[in-house]
């Protein structure tokens, strides 16, 4: 199925809040009282846009789990970061552990890169570059060596759409990875230009000074497009907010 963004997975409060989980258990209703279940086998951040698996048996369920042991499901993401990238294509393979382990942090769940950490690997594709510049975008062309990473003030118009093919699953791989190379996701509380934009977020909500530092109410992340291998394939394209955004549209504030 296709999430929307700002929409959790599972309930992480007993506050009654909508969740995709709980939403599925009423969609399929029927299924379950006839010996189904709804088993969500890949999940996203609350932020995060696009394809998640679900399987509706629990054959389906063990069927998925082993084809993701094996590394049989792969899943492709696309994201709108800060910069132009002087690569085309480009593999991180960086470890990553909760940052909280190795030094102070004020966000437990944040993550670093760290020796100790458990493997990580990130294939990254540029799709294009653009530059918004008065509301509006402005496409470019991918060419080898053209444009660089996010460096100064003057850059801040500059953006690319990125292709992450992550070769792990480690919590927030593609935001650390993205964010370890000078391209942070669009809209990034945590890893993008200062995390106390996420600690002023939890307490004041989304307001136009996050919106001036931030561009996006969420970060511009969106699973595109899942496989398995010689069987299925997924596609979800991107959805309207950030479309608009390469487009140079408006924004939508939820």
């Amino acid at each position: 199925m296709d999430k929307p963004p700002f929409l959790l997975i599972h309930p992480t409060k007993p506050d009654g809040a909508p969740t995709l989980w709980k939403e599925l258990r009423e969609l399929l209703a029927f299924e379950i009282a006839n010996g189904g279940q709804v088993s969500i086998v890949t999940r996203l951040d609350r932020e995060t846009s696009g394809l998640v698996l679900v399987a509706k048996t629990s054959a389906a369920a063990r069927k998925f789990g082993l084809l993701m042991q094996r590394r049989r499901l792969r899943k492709q993401y696309l994201a709108i970061v800060s910069g132009w990238p002087e690569w085309e294509t480009k593999v991180v393979d960086a470890p990553l552990d909760r940052q909280g382990k190795h030094q102070k942090s004020e966000i437990w769940l944040k993550q670093m890169i760290h020796p100790a950490g458990a493997a990580a690997e990130t294939e990254f594709r540029v799709e294009r570059r653009f530059r918004r510049s008065g509301g509006r975008a402005r496409p470019q062309p991918a060419r080898r060596g053209e444009g660089a990473p996010l460096r100064n003030s003057r850059e801040v118009d500059q953006f690319s759409l990125i292709r992450a093919i992550p070769r792990t699953g480690r919590t927030h791989q593609i935001r650390v990875h993205l964010a370890s190379i000078g391209h942070p996701i669009v809209g990034d509380k945590i890893y993008g230009p200062d995390e106390q934009l996420y600690l002023r977020f939890i307490e004041t909500g989304w307001t136009r000074e996050l919106e001036r530092r931030l561009l996006l109410p969420r970060h511009a992340l969106h699973s595109a497009k899942l496989t398995i291998d010689g069987e299925m394939e997924w596609e979800s394209p991107l959805p309207a907010d950030l479309a608009r955004f390469c487009s140079g549209g408006l924004l939508v504030v939820p």
